[in-house]
């Protein structure tokens, strides 16, 4: 009996397989029947889901690269094309290797006094490796400067418009957004002047900072007045090109070789509060005066030279004439997309989160951050380090305030404080450490500025100039938010999403 139940065992089991293996042949043949029939619907959620889990995988390693990845798998046909047109970096191109050349020819312009690099070693070890960072990329250290610190954009202004106005030699003016207002009808109006009086005066300005402006009537104005000026790298010239993308977002004006003015601010009514955009603009500025501004001077001469095909200028004409005794040390800088991949802009920024001990101090509009410079600001707060950002509360871009808040997360988590600024807009761009150093300039905390964009900014060193900077920080804080952690996570899901899709494309923004 027990040899027959195990016979009709054994039938059943064969059976089952039997059954079982053509219900799996039926189902294959059905799913392909169905997916050939709803192929396109089918083919598209794949996609969506596809995309979704490349983010995550990607979210914590943002890079330019990896954006174009993305961007080429979501849309593999024209993904490629605008690669091909506007990705690929060109780091040898024509264009590249002629503004090394006029860097390298600038460089031997900046000369080292040694002695100077001596008694900065001596006097400030801790921070000394930035400045032979800066130095080893071409730009020396000066003392006998005077600093002078503005904490708002209609001051700066002011004080410059003043200086402007006393100009015996020269006038140099470098921005990169100049608008119809106050701000810039008040400064025609003495440009007019000193050129009457026998000053020389050149404007250079961005074609895409301009756009409103740079009309045929506007330059034939400037010709008209006796004022010599230049557009950098018109928009129509490289439309098909990255280069398109490579913008001049510096703010350099240069008097008689003796002054020398950069920070935040642009030449338009925002940057005086004349008018409301994002409520109250909070900008910054930095004036220098003695010998620390020939670089400023010789940073113009690089792009007006640039901009103007090989123009020969004599920089011997444009040295400072005075002589100033001052305490402390000023490093201007600059960067651009040619020097990648070591740009000095964001290799100052680095240096100064790295070599921090006590704290860092940092103010931005953007907080648009890559993966190593993220993980610098972590390592910095994990040591102990005091680490501060002021952002902004009201946005001028609102898909870049997005990307601010997604990077907000992991850097509280590690101990990172981050403020919004209340009453409006702060695009003041500075750094502070430890009461020894700081740097004012041009430079944002995003890829644009480190890679892509042309920027300048000034390394301080032992100068009262660095106290007026902390303060006014700590002011500020006054009038600021603190993110908290908690809030941050409980966000809604949709803001979620969204930050996270845009943080991942942020190198692109």
């Amino acid at each position: 009996m027990g040899i027959v139940r195990s016979k009709y065992y054994g039938i059943i089991r064969g059976v089952t397989v039997g059954i079982s293996f053509f219900l799996q042949i039926a189902l294959m043949i059905f799913l392909g029947m169905y997916l050939l029939r709803y192929s396109v619907m089918i083919y598209f959620i794949l996609e969506i889901v596809s995309v979704i889990t490349v983010f995550a995988l990607v979210n914590n390693a943002e890079s330019y690269k990896m954006s174009w990845i993305i961007i080429i798998l979501v849309l593999p046909v024209s993904g490629l094309f605008l690669y091909f047109m506007w990705g690929r970096k060109r780091v040898n191109s024509r264009y590249f290797r002629r503004l090394r050349a006029y860097d390298n020819q600038m460089v031997q312009s900046l000369k080292q006094d040694d002695r100077i690099v001596q008694d900065l070693e001596k006097q400030h070890p801790n921070k000394v490796q930035i400045s032979r960072y800066l130095r080893k990329e071409g730009f020396p250290i000066y003392n006998n400067t005077k600093a002078v610190y503005y904490e708002a954009g209609e001051d700066v202004i002011a004080a410059m418009l003043e200086d402007i106005k006393k100009a015996e030699k020269f006038i140099f003016m470098e921005y990169f957004i100049v608008s119809d207002g106050k701000v810039w009808s008040d400064i025609l109006e003495v440009l007019t002047q000193k050129v009457e009086e026998g000053v020389e005066v050149k404007l250079l300005f961005d074609d895409f900072g301009t756009l409103r402006i740079n009309t045929h009537a506007f330059l034939r104005d400037m010709r008209s007045r006796g004022i010599e000026m230049s557009i950098f790298n018109p928009i129509h010239h490289d439309i098909a090109r990255l280069s398109f993308n490579f913008r001049n977002h510096k703010k350099i004006t240069v008097i008689d070789g003796n002054i020398a003015y950069t920070g935040g601010f642009n030449l338009a009514d925002e940057y005086a509060n004349y008018i409301v955009r994002f409520g109250h603009w909070k900008d910054s500025g930095i004036r220098l005066y003695g010998d620390g501004v020939y670089s400023f001077t010789c940073f113009f001469l690089d792009m007006w030279r640039i901009a103007n095909e090989d123009v020969q200028i004599k920089d011997v004409d444009y040295k400072p004439s005075i002589h100033v005794n001052e305490n402390g040390y000023v490093q201007p800088f600059m960067g651009g997309p040619h020097r990648n991949p070591h740009n000095p802009t964001e290799g100052a920024y680095t240096r100064m989160i790295n070599k921090a001990r006590d704290y860092i101090y940092i103010t931005t509009p953007y907080l648009v951050l890559d993966q190593n410079m993220r993980g610098d600001l972590i390592s910095a707060a994990e040591s102990g380090v005091d680490v501060r950002i002021i952002v902004p509360k009201i946005y001028d871009k609102w898909y870049v305030y997005m990307v601010n808040v997604s990077n907000y997360g992991k850097l509280m988590e590690a101990g990172v404080h981050i403020y919004e600024y209340q009453p409006g807009f702060i695009h003041a761009k500075n750094v502070i450490a430890d009461d020894e150093c700081a740097i004012c300039g041009t430079i944002n905390t995003d890829y644009r500025s480190f890679y892509m964009h042309y920027e300048c900014g000034v390394f301080l060193s032992e100068m009262d100039a660095i106290k007026d900077m902390k303060a006014d920080f700590l002011r500020t804080l006054d009038q600021c938010e603190e993110m908290n952690l908690l809030s941050w996570s409980r966000r809604p899901i949709g803001n979620k999403v969204m930050q996270a899709a845009l943080k991942v494309l942020s190198p692109l923004l």
